[in-house]
């Protein structure tokens, strides 16, 4: 009976709008205070507890490397890399748009910055080819869900900080259920763009797609560097976001030139004679294969050992192979080799100055200032409900209710099978009453021992959870992703979830797929790490 009083305090201060940190945490204080033999001491050691676990630690530090990717020109450059590979299908704008969304989620870890920065380029395009303003923002809106799904996922890593599972396992198994899900999307466009003959693209060639790969080549090198660090063994998921939020400063500051003091600088002007490019072009090519062919040396042998001085070597001759040969094929052409080499040295020379000179005013300017402290709000937001919602599931687990609700469940004769369906009608309701991260706290303690009984995977149970968060932000009337696309083209919300309807279709069977076919989920982490194994 006192359970159902600590749940009906939660959605009676839900319902009269106090914001949902605060309803979870006001509830547990009241509850331990008047109904609980807990102490009230408990509720400080949780609040501080949540404040130092070293999970959850990555979600500053990817929040952080996810704002100044949004900042930065990364979304552009990916969207001209997707128009490149598929605009040329009938519909292919908007599915070029899914695509963009799936690579920036791979760099972002949240679906509203996914959608505030494909959408905002996005849309504007898709409107300008004929695109109708609805079915634009309907696709974005769905498409941007994906920000939680593909790894690096804050909602992810979320999850294994309330029920102790690996987080390398969870990112392993979000890619191919990503995959599928962006595909079914693709689909599902395509199908209707052909119903109502929607534009198509030009096709350019493989040399586009080239030029859109090389364009976007440093914002995606942060999926290599992310997941190839964390399997390779060179890192944990916590020490992968902090060196995600330092790439990003420095691929959005100083490569992409996109905000600070170098915003609209190029590395090579338009007076740089075309041999002078040529021998910039060479260094940029030979320098950028080390620098690749060096992180992956060292994923590959764990640290610099003796195999990879070797290898070390071995990438500098071939670098130094590549500078060589690029240069001498391409500078005959366009005049002597020494005239290239030292045209562009000269611009190497002017790039380095430039870096030199404006790197602290980069670091600390105002855009640099701005970016930082809206992650840092964001943060403060996302841990406040976090800490809260922790100490809502250390009540629940004080006070025995998963255990009580796991005895009620078996001796009503759940299976695993009519269990997921349960699991998955209380997150649909949930999600659109609640934010995705709180949301799952306050469940996964409860369902996960459930879930350990009837035989579910615990990773297969957290992809569930997660595609469930995908759909609560999506459906009214507190859908996150709904009140952002309606603030980036100017809709009213009804709007906004009229156009969204008809792509949730495509999620909820994608959802059912997820469900009960657990490979999807399992098959690429039981491939590399094995199962994971619940020790309590």
């Amino acid at each position: 009976m006192n359970s159902l009083f600590l749940f009906a305090m939660v959605l009676g201060l839900l319902f009269i709008g106090v914001p949902v940190g605060v309803s979870l945490g006001l509830s547990s204080i009241l509850f331990v205070t008047f109904f609980s033999h807990d102490s009230l001491s408990s509720v400080a050691i949780q609040l501080f507890g949540a404040g130092q676990n070293y999970t959850l630690l990555a979600i500053p530090f990817f929040i952080l490397a996810s704002a100044f990717m949004s900042t930065g020109g990364v979304a552009k450059r990916l969207i001209n890399f997707a128009i490149a590979s598929v605009g040329h299908f009938q519909g292919g704008l908007a599915m070029a748009s899914v695509l963009a969304c799936m690579m920036f989620a791979a760099l972002s870890g949240s679906s509203p910055a996914t959608v505030v920065a494909i959408g905002t380029i996005a849309i504007a395009g898709m409107r300008q080819v004929g695109y109708s303003k609805e079915f634009a923002a309907g696709i974005i809106c769905n498409a941007g869900t994906l920000g939680i799904l593909i790894p690096p996922s804050i909602v992810m890593v979320v999850y294994a900080a309330a029920t102790d599972v690996s987080v390398g396992r969870m990112f392993l198994a979000g890619v191919i259920p990503g995959l599928v899900a962006g595909l079914m999307l693709m689909g599902a466009i395509y199908i209707v763009a052909r119903i109502k003959g929607l534009p198509r693209e030009e096709w350019k060639g493989f040399g586009a797609i080239l030029d859109g790969a090389k364009e976007a080549g440093w914002g995606l090198f942060l999926v290599v560097i992310i997941m190839g660090g964390i399997y390779g063994g060179v890192f944990t998921p916590t020490e992968a976001a902090v060196v995600a939020a330092v790439y990003s400063i420095l691929v959005a500051l100083f490569v992409y030139r996109d905000m600070g003091p170098l915003k609209e600088t190029p590395w090579v002007l338009a007076s740089d004679h075309a041999s002078a490019r040529i021998g910039f072009n060479a260094g940029v090519y030979a320098v950028s294969f080390f620098m690749v062919w060096m992180i992956l040396s060292f994923f590959a042998t764990d640290g610099m050992e003796a195999t990879g001085k070797i290898r070390a070597v071995w990438g500098l001759v071939m670098s130094l192979a590549i500078f060589v040969g690029y240069l001498v094929k391409v500078g005959r052409e366009h005049g002597s080799v020494g005239k290239c080499l030292a045209g562009g040295m000269g611009i190497w020379r002017r790039n380095l100055l430039l870096l030199v000179k404006s790197f602290f005013p980069a670091l600390f300017g105002s855009e640099s200032r701005a970016t930082i402290l809206h992650a840092t709000r964001t943060t403060v937001m996302l841990m406040f409900i976090i800490a809260n919602a922790l100490l809502f599931a250390h009540t629940l687990s004080a006070e025995q209710i998963p255990q009580e609700i796991t005895a009620w469940m078996l001796q009503a004769g759940f299976t695993w099978f009519t269990f997921l369906i349960a699991v998955n009608i209380l997150l649909l309701l949930g999600g659109q009453f609640m934010e995705p991260s709180g949301l799952l706290v306050i469940v996964a303690p409860v369902v996960f021992p459930i879930a350990m009984e009837l035989g579910v995977d615990p990773i297969h149970l957290g992809i569930i959870m997660v595609v469930n968060m995908e759909i609560g932000m999506i459906t009214p009337p507190i859908g996150l992703n709904l009140f952002v696309t309606s603030g980036i083209t100017n809709m009213s919300l009804a709007s906004v979830v009229k156009a969204a309807m008809p792509f949730v279709g495509v999620l909820m069977l994608f959802l059912v797929m997820v469900t009960y076919i657990p490979w999807i989920s399992t098959a690429l982490p039981y491939a590399l790490m094995g199962p994971e194994l619940v020790i309590k």
